[in-house]
């Protein structure tokens, strides 16, 4: 019997093992990069082994470390989580030769499923449907475009090792196709070790129908029905339910067959997951199988009623599926929300920084896993997720409502976040009907889906930010503490604070005292100071009254009340002067490494091209040139770490540099 679990990964997926190991009397270890050394995996394990190093590479993929950890412990098991070790095949090889239980499938099936396309290969052979493919491997690029054309347009690149999105890139002609290519290899070998790609026909507007499915080591393979996750951005999956509200209970019955058929050919044991794209006409094929437990996994368990960590325990210690497990029922719906640290506004990129405020609104029926805290930092270094909000109830439309509430109630500072982008998308017409594929978020018009609080609001807010700022001060001064706040010996002029609120400035007057006066933008505000501390402003505004709450980050206030919530960030009073950037200059969009100069000094670039790419969580983004121009400076070189802002590459206008 297992009796101590090492978990071979780190964050939400960590907490969320040891918190089934706790329930079984099962001992845990954590193993730990530097920068994880005060993470809320690490505290709550049992014991924890540091493994040095800061990246991933330094760390939670160096599975001699992480084997010798579990020796130094005495584990009987490793849990791998997902990412990371989990779908390494050596990695599982290894921890059986050193007798140490690998709480996954077989080795046959994670060789086998490695491989996205020798995996197309075997379902092809098992009858499970596929789309038209073909492998790269030895392939020169002259012969590429006449495959393409027999696989059929548009075409997706696809890396053949890995997952999340990463490697993968959609071509719509041929002028396009090489480059892309070029560009999956390198992701997928930064990302996997390996930069394997092959081509596959591209479904347009397809949901993503994926079955959850378990063996167990006595020849028992069942399904646990579908889960829905067409809700995606760069073919991340951020939102998925179960169970679907595309698929009724004889297409259930097919998709399943087709994925427990996939099982058996793999002889698989434990927790894994099929999954397949569904075409509008109904036909659904064969995308892949993630021999591992899935990020997703907590809505199964909650129309379920089954602890999958548990069932994945108690197969590798040799138990049977018990029935409800192999007659599985489906009560009620459950939805799933990731929160990033990124900018959905932005392109989606990569956020990174200090968290200072992270209070999720656990309401009934939402289920919260999380890696992170207020006060922890969001590296460059890992995965973006910062948590799961997970909504149960007894209809889809109730367990949505709960969902986009509980987000509107959360809080979250000092890191932004997509967390008003999945209130957008779960209060949409379009997630309401269930009319929804893997493309909702490329049509949609993503500023609409976050919105913002109504005109009155905003002007609300940002006046009780400047408020509980001043309070704030005086409450620190040590002079004249008996003036009443906002006093100014010149009446005329009122006190003033500029704030950012994503890319706008809003600028805040106010002037305290006998007669009280309040502008937003410059624009008089009728109001009536009610209460006034750093923590809480009550006030009433255009005829309304508004009580919001406070809380102070780094540079930040953010400001909340009932149904939501702003954060603004101080502008400096006097702006360092040193800071200024030199027109033409392309900065770092986020937090991130450069990984690829692609221009020198004196060359000439036409507009759209990829002078510089950066890698930030596990992704590569191309800085390109705006116009024609010549390349002046390059402050940067490959390898080094650059924060939001920093210059990285200065351009001259063509034009300017042929007239000197």
């Amino acid at each position: 019997m297992i009796t101590k679990i090492l978990v071979a990964n780190r964050g939400e997926i960590a907490r969320r093992v040891f918190r089934t190991c706790r329930d079984m009397g099962v001992y845990t270890v954590a193993v730990y990069s530097d920068p994880d050394a005060d993470a809320l995996f690490v505290l709550e394990a049992d014991e924890a082994v540091p493994l040095g190093g800061t990246t991933p590479a330094e760390s939670y993929l160096r599975a001699d470390l992480v084997l010798a950890a579990a020796q130094r412990v005495g584990a009987d098991a490793i849990h791998p989580g997902y990412g990371f070790l989990s779908e390494n095949a050596q990695f599982a090889e290894q921890c059986t030769e050193a007798g140490i239980v690998f709480i996954g499938p077989g080795i046959r099936a994670i060789e086998l499923m490695g491989s996205k396309l020798t995996a197309r290969d075997l379902m092809k052979d098992a009858g499970v449907p596929v789309l038209p493919g073909c492998d790269l491997t030895g392939v020169a690029d002259a012969d590429i475009p006449a495959l393409a054309d027999e696989v059929g347009w548009p075409i997706l690149v696809k890396a053949s090792f890995g997952g999340g999105g990463r490697g993968m890139r959609i071509v719509r002609d041929h002028a396009a196709l090489i480059d892309a290519i070029a560009s999956a290899r390198r992701e997928a070998d930064a990302a996997f070790g390996n930069d394997t790609v092959f081509l596959e026909h591209y479904l347009d507007e397809p949901r993503h129908i994926e079955i959850q499915i378990f063996g167990d080591t006595h020849g028992t393979i069942v399904h646990l029905n579908e889960r829905e996750c067409s809700i995606q951005r760069r073919h991340q999956k951020i939102v998925e339910e179960s169970p679907s509200p595309a698929v009724s209970p004889e297409l259930r019955a097919t998709m399943g067959a087709a994925a427990v058929q996939a099982g058996r050919t793999l002889e698989y044991v434990g927790a894994g997951t099929v999954e397949f794209l569904l075409a509008p006409d109904g036909r659904f094929y064969f995308l892949e199988v993630n021999t591992r437990l899935q990020v997703e996994h907590p809505v199964t368990e909650l129309v379920t009623g089954l602890d999958l960590v548990r069932l994945q325990i108690d197969v590798a210690n040799g138990a049977p599926l018990p029935s409800a497990a192999t007659a599985p029922t489906i009560t009620g719906h459950a939805i799933e929300a990731r929160i990033y640290a990124e900018d959905a506004a932005n392109g989606f990129l990569p956020a990174a920084g200090h968290l200072d405020l992270f209070e999720i609104a656990m309401e009934p029926g939402i289920r919260l896993d999380t890696g992170v805290r207020s006060g922890d930092v969001v590296s460059t270094n890992y995965d973006p997720m910062l948590a799961k909000v997970i909504a149960y109830g007894a209809t889809r439309a109730e367990a949505t409502t709960r969902l986009a509430r509980a987000l509107q109630r959360s809080r979250i500072q000092g890191v932004t976040t997509n967390l008003n982008l999945l209130v957008g998308v779960l209060r949409s017409d379009e997630f309401a009907a269930g009319d929804i594929d893997t493309h909702y978020l490329d049509r949609s018009d993503i500023p609409d889906l976050i919105g913002r609080p109504d005109a009155a609001t905003v002007r609300a807010a940002a006046l009780a930010a400047a408020l509980a700022d001043q309070s704030e001060q005086r409450a620190q001064a040590r002079a004249l503490a008996g003036i009443a706040s906002g006093f100014r010996n010149n009446l005329a002029q009122l006190q003033s604070r500029e704030y950012l609120v994503g890319d706008e400035v809003v600028r805040v007057g106010y002037g305290l005292g006998v007669a009280p006066r309040f502008e937003v933008d410059g624009q008089p505000v009728n109001a009536q100071v009610l209460t006034m501390t750093p923590t809480d402003v009550d006030i009433v505004t255009d005829g309304v009254r508004r009580r919001f709450t406070m809380s102070t980050g780094h540079n930040s206030r953010l400001v909340t009340w009932a149904s939501g919530s702003i954060e603004f960030v101080d502008v400096p009073r006097f702006p360092d002067s040193t800071e200024a950037i030199t027109p033409g200059s392309l900065v770092a969009p986020m937090p991130g490494t450069v990984s690829r100069v692609q221009v020198a000094v004196g060359d000439e670039v036409a507009a759209g091209t990829v002078v510089l790419v950066l890698e930030a969580m596990k992704m590569e983004h191309s800085i390109v040139a705006e116009t024609d121009s010549v390349v002046s400076e390059i402050p940067v070189s490959v390898g080094r770490s650059v924060e939001t802002g920093t210059v990285l590459i200065v351009l001259e206008d063509n034009s300017e540099v042929q007239g000197q």
